[in-house]
């Protein structure tokens, strides 16, 4: 059923080392197009991530195999553990396009990052506030004096920004560990943390085990974002194109199969098919326009001072010129859904 070229083999030892060891390719960067963006061969390096569930179906349907073998390409999977490691690999080459949050995005972008946003995958509910029943945290204002894992340049960890600040926490109250989302999960598991700013499917799997939800705002969610490299972009315009093409035909497909969907999710994250059917179901938009524009800008230009405040970017000015740079929305507005064919 599935046809994949050059796919990295990813064992995930635990459920809660989920898309720790994602192998971050790099050697075999795509070869540059012709002047008119003409593919001469080559191999495209891009992730997948349990967080964007396009990137699983496509993936797993051999799409873009399929569609890149007529113009001698290649495909190369890599696994993206979170936002900050995708935007490592697109910033070091490694990869051509990454999903990330929307925040990680714009942080990335305002620190020099020469990425663009080429599709939206989800509006996602995928970050909250967790902790176990006995902690007696009930409310963010509990979280005084308390310490919360969170992975430094990811959605949760700006959730946790921005929850802090509604609640009128200052920052110097909390002790923040910088812990990947899976250690995160596994420090509160063990009770070396506090409370931890979660990550669907991880957090998921974790309200099965009997992790509470004690804080929740989908407003703090930013959208998911499909980014890539402007040389990429530049290079290889028409490969580009094949990508945003394969996540249009993946999102119709999703639509039609949220169960198959879901099953997909389970069996690359590792979680039980139940949590996969509460993140997919329940948790997960995936009929958002894909079109980057206005509706990301909004959500963007709230969290773009809090990057200022915290000392994640020098100044504002940085954040404004970044969201004037980063959507291009061209892409899917010129996507061809049916240019993609199933594979059987």
């Amino acid at each position: 059923m599935n046809r994949r070229t050059l796919l990295p083999t990813l064992a995930l030892a635990t459920a809660l080392s989920l898309g720790l060891s994602g192998c971050m390719a790099g050697e075999n960067a795509a070869d540059a197009g012709s002047a008119d963006g003409a593919t001469q061969g080559g191999t495209l390096n891009i992730d997948f991530a349990t967080y964007n569930p396009l990137s699983l179906i496509v993936r797993e349907q051999g799409w873009l195999e399929d569609a890149l073998a007529e113009q001698d390409m290649d495909v190369n999977w890599v696994q993206s553990a979170g936002s900050n490691k995708a935007n490592e690999a697109l910033r070091a080459g490694a990869i051509d396009v990454g999903s990330t949050a929307g925040s990680a995005a714009l942080l990335a972008r305002s620190n020099g990052s020469p990425i663009r946003t080429i599709d939206i995958y989800s509006q996602p509910e995928w970050s909250a506030l967790v902790t176990l029943p006995d902690s007696g945290i009930t409310s963010v204002e509990d979280l005084r004096g308390k310490s919360v894992a969170a992975t430094i340049g990811t959605d949760p960890y700006f959730f946790l920004l921005q929850a802090l600040e509604a609640a009128g926490v200052d920052q110097s109250e909390v002790t923040i560990e910088n812990l990947q989302h899976a250690d995160g999960r596994s420090a509160l598991a063990s009770g070396a943390v506090d409370a931890w700013a979660g990550l669907d499917p991880i957090m998921a799997a974790a309200e099965q085990d009997g992790a509470q939800l004690f804080f929740r705002d989908i407003d703090f969610n930013t959208y998911g974002f499909l980014n890539a490299t402007e040389d990429f972009l530049e290079e290889q315009p028409d490969v580009a194109q094949t990508v945003v093409d394969a996540y249009e035909h993946a999102r119709a497909w999703a639509e039609e199969n949220p169960e198959e969907t879901a099953a997909i999710l389970a069996e690359v994250a590792g979680i039980d098919q139940a949590v996969a059917n509460s993140v997919i179901l329940d948790r997960t938009n995936l009929a958002v326009d894909p079109a980057p524009g206005d509706a990301q800008r909004s959500v963007l230009e709230k969290i773009g001072p809090v990057f200022v405040e915290n000392g994640d970017v020098l100044e504002q000015a940085q954040v404004d010129e970044a969201l004037e740079t980063l959507l291009d929305p061209s892409f899917v507005e010129n996507a061809d859904p049916d240019a993609i064919g199933s594979s059987s």
